[in-house]
């Protein structure tokens, strides 16, 4: 295994990047809410603009479904204005859709737990508690989403921080390792 140097530049960049994702992700910590409604925004603008491709898509297709391919791009852009105008409804409705299956994956979780009777048992133990704990969690998200967008902003706050962390010491040692054998071959 050998190592490559990597350019500058690209060091410069990835230091650069990875200070700016740090910086926003701290900032995602301190308010998770806001990150959450942050991305669900930036979503609704991804979602706008597969609704207007969807549209031109479809207008220039000459087949039978040309017609429900535009109506559902439409669709599609209405709902991604919905996204945009509203994104606390939107995020209160993401959270309670994934607050149901995480309760349903936790009463299954515990009903597994119950019902096997072959594993030893202190993993049913472990999985009856862990489904429990699932139950628990969803709950607190049903009932207060709040709880629910703020616990996934900042979940998604530190993964962000981790990979700041990372970008910005890979671009600081200027070196990757190279496993290939034939540093030629680039396939």
């Amino acid at each position: 295994m050998s190592t490559l140097t990597v350019p500058t530049w690209l060091r410069a960049f990835q230091i650069g990047l990875g200070i700016v994702i740090t910086v926003l992700s701290i900032i995602v910590i301190i308010n998770p809410v806001i990150g959450f409604l942050s991305l669900i925004w930036l979503l609704g603008i991804l979602l706008f603009v597969v609704g207007i491709e969807m549209i031109v898509s479809h207008i220039f297709t000459p087949h039978k479904s040309r017609f429900a391919g535009i109506g559902l791009g439409i669709a599609v852009i209405i709902l991604a204005i919905i996204a945009i105008a509203f994104p606390l409804i939107t995020s209160i409705i993401i959270i309670a859709l994934l607050g149901v299956a995480l309760l349903f994956s936790g009463i299954s979780k515990i009903i597994h737990g119950i019902d096997d009777k072959q594993s030893k048992s202190w993993k049913r133990g472990f999985g009856i508690a862990v489904g429990v704990f699932s139950v628990i969690l969803a709950i607190m998200i049903l009932v207060f989403p709040v709880f629910g967008i703020a616990f996934a902003g900042l979940l998604i706050g530190i993964s962000l921080l981790v990979t700041g962390v990372q970008m910005i010491a890979i671009g600081a040692t200027g070196r990757i390792e190279n496993n290939n054998k034939n540093t030629n071959d680039f396939r």
